[in-house]
């Protein structure tokens, strides 16, 4: 049940009579064969969608995260966030990169990775959360000592900013969840 606001502003869809949100829902669709339900929701903010399509866009691109740490990276933050709609996404999105099952349902199920990199970057995406990008030098070191670098730590702010624009509008619209993310529905 849900007990929190939920705004009513319809979904928008790539016919939409403003240009700017007609495109951006194009390009989506053209890109992903779809356009998610949290797109169209947050098309009613065009700066918030547009700021969302191209972050991701760079976070994908210049991260240095591989698909599997840029989809661990995505789920544990939007576990933290308690975002059921990105969880889902997420994991299809992994599924469909080829993400060991194992990554992802221990972070969607709370479980511990046997990967020490993956899971020092799981901890880390966990204190930088936790902490409001406030961690400790001991953290730090242990994230740098698994082989990742400070501008890693620089692309985990890039995609918390990412994953809270989403999983707040999420939250804010209580996003249905699309038939393509159904098989890896999650609650939290």
């Amino acid at each position: 049940m849900n007990h929190h606001a939920q705004l009513g502003l319809a979904p928008r869809n790539q016919h939409d009579s403003d240009p700017r949100i007609a495109d951006m829902l194009s390009k989506a669709k053209a890109s992903l064969g779809m356009v998610p339900n949290m797109y169209a929701t947050m098309a009613n903010a065009p700066a918030l969608l547009e700021t969302y399509m191209s972050g991701y866009a760079s976070f994908r691109a210049e991260s240095d995260f591989n698909a599997t740490e840029q989809e661990l990276v995505f789920l544990v933050i939007s576990e933290q966030n308690g975002c059921d709609y990105c969880i889902a996404a997420h994991s299809v999105v992994a599924d469909m990169s080829k993400v060991p099952t194992a990554v992802t349902d221990a972070i969607r199920n709370g479980g511990s990775l046997e990967d020490l990199r993956l899971s020092a970057l799981a901890t880390f995406t966990r204190v930088m959360f936790e902490t409001r990008g406030r961690p400790a030098q001991s953290d730090l070191d242990a994230f740098i000592s698994a082989g990742y670098t400070e501008q890693h730590v620089l692309y985990l702010v890039l995609a918390m900013a990412l994953k809270t624009i989403s999983n707040y509008s999420n939250h804010l619209f209580n996003t249905p969840l699309d038939r393509a993310f159904q098989s890896r529905e999650w609650r939290r």
